[in-house]
Order: C-alpha cells, then structure tokens, then sequence
C-alpha cells in the first residue's frame, strides 16, 4: 500500500491565552496559567469552578455578524481556528471550485452546540415559551463545525464530525491522517473545539466529583498533573486547527512545513465507561511507535493527557514505563492542561499543536505546578521547568477518554 508522507502545513487556535501561537507557546514555556475562577449565577444554585475562558473571544467581531448568528460558540470557536491555520498554510479562503473537490474536513467535539441546546430548554422549561428558535437543531448539531467549514471554504471531499470524549480532535487529526497518507485527499482541515460552560453540563461535570475545587486566590494552580496533591482537572474552552497536506503536494506550491505528522494509533479499553486501564493505553502507545516505525528510545518527548485525577495520571504514567522503560533516560514528558486547562474534545487538537511547536521551537514546555511528584508517577522524565532541545527529533501526544478510547499521535521534526 502506498504511504505517502504527510506535512502540517497549517497551525490556528483560538486559546485562553489569544490566537497568537508565538505568544501561546512562551506562556507555555513560562509556565503561566490561564485557569481563572468562573462563577454561573442560575438556578437553582450558583456554581463556582476554576475554569479557562478564552474572554477576549467575540464571534461576532472575528467573524462578523451574519456568520456568528448562524453558530453556537463552538463553531465559532471551530471557524476562527480553522480560518487561522488555513491562512497559515497559504490557502485562499475563497472556494477554488473543483480543485478542492476531494479536499476534507475532520472535526472533533465532545458536546457540539450544547449552548444553544441549553437556551431552548431555558425557553421552554424556565421562561414558559411555546416555541424555541428555529435555528436551535443547526446550531446544537455537533457536525454543524465541519459543515460550516466545508461550505465556507468550498471543500468536497468528506466532511465528518468525531464525537469520542476527550479523544474527539484526536481521533479526528489520526483519521484524517490517514487519509491524506492513503491519497484519498491530498488536503484534510482537522482539529476540535468545545465550551463546556453551559450550566448543566458544568454541574454534571461537577457531580463527577473529578473537578478540582479553587478560588479566587488557588485557582491559577488548581490543575497539577503528577503532583502528589493534584485534585482533579479543569474545563476549558478553546478551539484548535491543523492543515494536513500531502508532503509532494505541499513542496510543490513551496509551503512552509511546521512538522511531519508519522504514525496514529487509536484502541479501546474495553473494560470500564469511566475507569481507564493500563492495557489499552500501552496498545495505543506501541501501536503508535509501530505505524510510525519509531523505536523507543527514537521518542524525546511526550505531551501527555495528564488530567490530574487521581486515577488518570498513574496508569498514564505506568504505560509509559511499560512501552519506555523506568529512568530519566526515556523521552521528557509534561502535561499542559496544567495551564490551558481541558478542552474536552478539544484537548487532543490543542495539545498536537503544542507538540508540533515543541518540535519546531525545539523547546520543551513544564508540567506547571508540580513540586512533588507522586510517588505512583515516579520514574518517568517530568519536565518541570522548560526545557531548549537543539536535538529534539520525535513526539507523541497523548489522549485517554471516557469509554475507554485511548489515541496517540506521532510526529517528527521537519527536515529530520
């Protein structure tokens, strides 16, 4: 089978820390925390969380007026990242007509349009109203990213959402990887978005009992991968987008390649909704290390899922031992949620664009706020400061979801 290499040509987010990706990833290497106190004054009760809101954030004035009516937050979110990595890549925003017939687009959320879902149940329910506005359904439905997208920039080819938890954009990058390596599409548009902070879903978030508590003064350290006294993770909203291009392709209109991306691999638990397990993370590893025929000790680092909950972060961290072996002498690892929070079905497609500018930066940003290490996360290379790396060559980013979907990706180093 033909297995064409495959560039990232395009990079775009829209994050708590602005969308500029230069200064997204020196507050990264800095350590700085967007993870601020958010408080939701409904009934029946209010509710306070640490949270990260991308506050600078107006669909309305990035897109303009006609085109945010018609999206919920998380597709504004989807637009303004994928418009961003697609004039990163070079690409005109204007339909090019059949040329990008088999050009696609892979999307990943975990909630999709649950704002809008949630303001026609307040319609109906709190506010006693007869009817709901008749844009709710294309608002809430979670392919409504991918299908603005394929419509605004006139792409073809498929157009899918992949709704798997927190593995969603992961899954959704790997996916349409594969396509662009099999030569079904020689362009492929990918990434996530989500908001979580509509009422119900912050409370049934909070029902987990899996949220780490703060205030107004703890809030900024409330989510400590590894740490010996990490609480539970913190929501985030955000958007992120890749432009993956076939390398021949790319070279020949003299685009700038950021990285390759090399291997995916993608397995399921099977065991447990809620609970992960070792098994099904180490298949994911070293299926990944296979797809992208790299040997171990060819991984230098490694930006984790690291949600800082107390079952979570232990059996990461024992798979990564299993697939790389015990001692500092295996690939440096670190888990950014620590400052940009959990994106949810985001969070893969965020985290790939920070591995991605590890590699082409050769910089390698901390795990924020872990002082201690829990001894059940011990013998691993936690990055606690960042880290410059002339040599870095190879990375993989990780992402575990509920339902026991486990994805991994692997991407090296242009021109390595």
């Amino acid at each position: 089978m033909d297995r064409r290499r495959v560039a990232i040509t395009g990079l775009g987010l829209v994050s708590p820390f602005g969308g500029s990706l230069t200064d997204f990833f020196g507050r990264l290497l800095n350590g700085e925390s967007a993870i601020q106190l958010l408080r939701l004054d409904e009934p029946p009760r209010p509710l306070c969380l640490p949270f990260v809101s991308c506050r600078g954030f107006d669909g309305a004035t990035v897109l303009g007026q006609a085109m945010a009516a018609t999206m919920d937050r998380y597709a504004q979110l989807a637009t303004a990242a994928a418009f961003a990595a697609w004039d990163d890549a070079g690409f005109d925003r204007r339909p090019a007509g059949a040329e990008r017939d088999d050009w696609g687009v892979a999307w990943g959320t975990a909630l999709g349009g649950t704002l809008a879902y949630e303001k026609g149940y307040r319609e109906l329910w709190l506010k006693g109203r007869e009817r709901i506005s008749p844009l709710s359904v294309v608002l809430g439905m979670n392919n409504a990213a991918n299908a603005h997208l394929s419509i605004q920039l006139g792409l073809g080819g498929i157009s899918v959402s992949y709704t798997v938890a927190c593995a969603s954009s992961t899954i959704a990058i790997g996916e349409a990887f594969r396509r662009v390596r099999s030569g079904e599409a020689p362009v492929m548009l990918t990434g996530g978005s989500d908001v979580p902070q509509a009422y119900g879903v912050a409370r049934a978030w909070e029902a987990l009992r899996i949220l780490a508590p703060g205030d107004a003064g703890t809030s900024a350290s409330a989510c400590r991968p590894f740490s010996v006294d990490r609480n539970g993770l913190v929501l985030g909203e955000g958007g992120a987008a890749l432009v993956l291009e076939d390398w021949e392709h790319a070279l020949a209109r003299g685009a700038e390649i950021h990285a390759e991306l090399i291997g995916y691999a993608t397995t399921c638990d099977h065991t447990h909704l809620v609970r992960p397990e070792l098994d099904g993370q180490f298949r994911a590893l070293r299926a990944t290390l296979a797809d992208a025929a790299l040997a171990p000790q060819e991984v230098d680092y490694i930006n984790a899922h690291g949600t800082a909950t107390s079952e979570g972060d232990p059996v990461e961290v024992d798979a990564i031992r299993r697939v790389f072996g015990t001692g500092t002498s295996g690939p440096a690892v670190s888990g950014t949620k620590s400052m940009h929070g959990h994106l949810l079905g985001a969070a893969g497609a965020i985290e790939a664009i920070v591995t991605v500018l590890a590699l082409r930066e050769r910089a390698i940003p901390p795990t924020a706020h872990l002082t201690t290490v829990d001894p059940a996360c011990g013998g691993i290379d936690h990055v606690l400061a960042a880290r410059h790396e002339p040599s870095l060559r190879a990375a993989l980013s990780s992402s575990f979801a509920f339902g026991g979907s486990n994805a991994v990706l692997a991407f090296r180093a242009a021109g390595r």
